[in-house]
């Protein structure tokens, strides 16, 4: 086979005038395109061919085909050798192809019409949305297994820690100094708390400014929107920042609103606490300001991922096991987990131990319960609860937010007709409310509560992805979880015969529901009245409403997007106990 064996790709089907096309040279067989080796001119019936090139040795080619006149044309791709990679650098590739030219249309014939979505202008908070996505994704359950095996276990870095291996090994290095506990043979516990808590706080921190965005972040940003290819995120990132109470430092819109209050008190980092082995030197002239941090790093983590794990019966679990680990009968008649012995030959045993040790400084139940109702108006149910006398609840959230994910799938609707232009409006209005009813309940523990929930959480679930409990726990095998932890609460709740709604439908409102909320909570939706934003939001993150409400769905059995039925604010904790009980009356 000798170089003229060259071919050409076209593809596409049929050319008709105005298309756009792909072209493709493919060099002879042995002889890969990369590092190239040829270069390559088009032309179209004798003359250069006008395209955009795409590949740096113009191998592939975008053909504009305006203009193009009837009949049969020659399309060929002269390519020549490199000099100095052997051969002869005159010698062609060219192949001639006939290229047919558009068809008319027949009198009285049918002619097909498309019509599609005209682009909108991007508006910079998209790159918010961008972030706070990537801000999620940090904090993914698989991250989260992998950091714990490189420090704990020694296992090698994953792809999925990426650059910020670094910062957490350093952030485990200086808490592992500074964090102890009053207990005997509770090293390897200490370790798997202290990486936990390394972990979640740099993962969950986002600098605002220098923030760089990669490849992936744009092409998802462009499948998910309807603007062209030509978005500049770090621009809209930098334009979509403003200073703080006329300094040089750079926050969110909705913080520097927040920090206008305070215009006499500057910053502090924190305390007189040491941070990273260095002292906040300003303690003793200014004990008062603003926190540095939370302006700059804000922390996004919504406690509403906590509520459904806690309704997916995850800490549950654990209270199970911890229960039966200490001799202690479970209030059933025949104890499930009456065989359950953990044996101290593997290191889940001390694990355990020393978390039952620790328990003393972990959350309780009500204080977890009193902060859902304080954020979101999303009380617990069940034997364990208290009776709550909150002093703060916002009970009004759950019909906002039900609300606001009706009026967004009405949009949707309306967004699919390509000869409808939907109105964002009635979103731009139900953002603004369920953003102020979130705002109300931002205090007290919201600075905290979260992180504390989510790190006690995380190394709840890294116990039950621990391998001892396959023998432990009766699992099904043939079901693909996507994390490792979760057929052990599935299998739990079948022996104590709790709800049978599957916890994967809990992870995707635990997920979904974190990421609808923190853009509200953090988006600036009091002070716009453009409803271009509101549709930038709603294309964005469709994908994430429409999944949380096929999820609630399935978990709860009510639909939420139905349109002949009004918006149900009933607290899912009610809905999730009905369930069960009709459950268990159709068992007995």
């Amino acid at each position: 086979m000798t170089v003229r064996d060259c071919t050409l790709n076209i593809h596409t089907k049929d050319i008709h005038e105005g298309m756009r096309v792909m072209l493709e040279a493919v060099p002879p067989t042995g002889q890969p395109p990369y590092p190239p080796i040829y270069t390559y001119e088009w032309k179209m019936d004798g003359k250069p061919l006008d395209g955009e090139k795409i590949d740096p040795d113009a191998r592939e080619l975008m053909w504009d085909t305006t203009g193009l006149t009837l009949g049969n044309h020659t399309l060929e791709v002269e390519g020549k050798l490199k000099p100095g990679v052997g051969g002869h650098p005159d010698e062609l590739l060219g192949k001639e192809i006939a290229v047919v030219g558009p068809r008319g249309v027949a009198s009285g014939s049918a002619l097909a019409v498309t019509m599609e979505r005209a682009l909108d202008t991007a508006t910079d908070d998209l790159a918010l949305w961008v972030t706070i996505r990537k801000s999620t994704e940090a904090l993914d359950f698989q991250r989260y297994s992998d950091f714990i095996s490189l420090v704990l276990c020694d296992e090698p870095a994953s792809e999925r820690i990426g650059h910020d291996e670094k910062k957490m090994r350093a952030r485990y290095t200086s808490l592992q100094r500074r964090r102890s506990l009053p207990f005997n043979d509770t090293d390897a516990y200490r370790l798997l708390k202290v990486a936990t808590e390394a972990f979640l706080v740099v993962s969950c921190g986002v600098p605002l400014a220098n923030r760089s965005f990669d490849e992936h972040d744009l092409k998802h940003l462009l499948e998910n929107s309807c603007t062209d290819g030509k978005v500049n995120l770090e621009k809209l990132w930098q334009r979509y920042l403003v200073k703080i109470n006329g300094t040089d430092e750079l926050t969110l819109p909705y913080l520097a609103l927040i920090a206008k209050k305070f215009p006499d008190e500057g910053f502090k980092a924190t305390l007189g606490a040491e941070i990273d082995g260095e002292q906040d030197r300003a303690w003793g002239q200014h004990c008062f300001g603003l926190l540095r941090n939370k302006l700059l790093e804000p922390c996004f983590i919504e406690l509403i991922w906590c509520y459904w794990y806690e309704e997916a019966m995850l800490t549950q679990t654990i209270n199970v096991i911890k229960r039966r680990f200490q001799n202690v009968r479970s209030p059933l008649g025949n104890d499930p987990l009456a065989n359950l012995e953990i044996d101290p030959l593997r290191p889940l045993n001390n694990l355990i131990w020393s978390l039952i040790n620790d328990e003393q400084h972990w959350l309780t139940l009500p204080r977890r319960a009193y902060e859902y109702d304080h954020e979101y108006g999303m009380s617990l149910t069940g034997k364990a609860v208290p009776n709550l006398r909150p002093a703060d609840s916002r009970s009004r959230f759950l019909e906002a937010f039900h609300t606001l994910l009706r009026i967004a799938h009405q949009f949707f609707q309306q967004d699919d007709q390509t000869t409808v232009v939907a109105d964002a409006f009635p979103a731009l209005n139900a953002l603004r409310q369920v953003h102020m009813i979130l705002s109300e309940g931002g205090s007290n523990q919201i600075g905290d509560m979260p992180t504390m929930a989510r790190m006690e959480m995380l190394m709840e679930q890294w116990l039950l992805a621990r391998p001892e409990f396959r023998e432990y726990l009766p699992t099904r095998t043939m079901i693909a979880y996507p994390e490792p932890w979760m057929d052990r609460v599935d299998a739990m709740k079948r022996l104590q015969g709790w709800t049978d709604v599957s916890v994967i439908h809990f992870r995707d409102l635990a997920r979904y529901g974190e990421q609808i909320v923190l853009s509200i909570r953090y988006g600036a939706w009091s002070d716009t009245n453009d409803p271009m934003r509101a549709k930038g939001w709603l294309r964005y993150w469709r994908p994430e409403i429409q999944a949380y409400a096929h999820a609630y769905r399935a978990a709860t059995g009510v639909d939420l997007i139905a349109p002949d039925r009004p918006v149900d604010a009933t607290p899912p904790s009610l809905l999730l106990s009905s369930r069960l009980q009709k459950q268990l009356a159709a068992v007995r």
